[in-house]
């Protein structure tokens, strides 16, 4: 059974940084990209970083130079560092996957859709404060 486990989330005041880390289950991670998501409350659900399967990560421009997305596969683990956290970071966050895609996604689209991916997790909180 394909499950995506968040974990790291919490609160922190302006200026602080949080590890989020995405543990996976079900599927090998080896050959999969993953992504994270973030929700803040009354938005839409927006793509924040993905690492593909070579290890490589990408960001969207209002993470680019704060976070950092790094992998271990022996660990089945996809980690997201986040520094210089800001009140507009506050998100519930999320990792999710595509699986078995044919072709790339990860470092193909940006934005990416949420609409790409097939499976969730259920989430990590972060609140930042002033």
């Amino acid at each position: 059974q394909v499950r995506l486990v968040e974990s790291g989330g919490g609160k922190v005041q302006t200026g602080g940084s949080l590890t989020l880390s995405c543990a996976a289950f079900g599927f090998s991670l080896d050959y999969e990209a993953i992504a994270w998501f973030r929700q803040a409350p009354g938005e839409e659900r927006e793509w924040v970083s993905c690492s593909s399967s070579d290890g490589s990560g990408y960001y969207s421009d209002s993470v680019k130079g704060r976070f950092t997305i790094s992998r271990d596969d022996n660990k089945r683990t996809v980690t997201l560092q986040m520094t210089d956290l800001e009140p507009e970071d506050t998100a519930m966050y999320y990792c999710a996957t595509k699986l078995y895609s044919s072709r790339p996604w990860c470092g193909v689209y940006n934005p990416l859709s949420p609409s790409v991916m097939a499976y969730w997790g259920k989430g990590t909180r972060v609140t930042v404060s002033t």
